[in-house]
């Protein structure tokens, strides 16, 4: 589906947070593109934390080590 759009890119500050164990980097070719940062092709401004613990659902194994993540991210912008 063509929906006219060319060149789509989020232009504001970004945070993922992903676990280090998270179901996704086994789709093929995903952990590549998100660990070399080929993703900030599309999310110039995006910050990356990694849990090493933390699995899929990391916002849900450690609710407090992500909120703490957030602050801190949210502390870092001109809002």
């Amino acid at each position: 589906m063509d929906a006219g759009l060319s060149d789509v890119k989020v232009t504001i500050p970004s945070l993922l947070i992903m676990g280090e164990k998270d179901y996704v980097f086994k789709f093929p070719g995903m952990e590549d593109y998100i660990r070399s940062g080929a993703v900030k092709n599309f999310v110039p401004d995006l910050e990356i934390v990694y849990i090493p613990e933390g699995s899929h659902f990391v916002h849900e194994q450690m609710p407090e080590k992500v909120n703490q993540f957030i602050i801190e991210f949210l502390d870092k912008q001109n809002i």
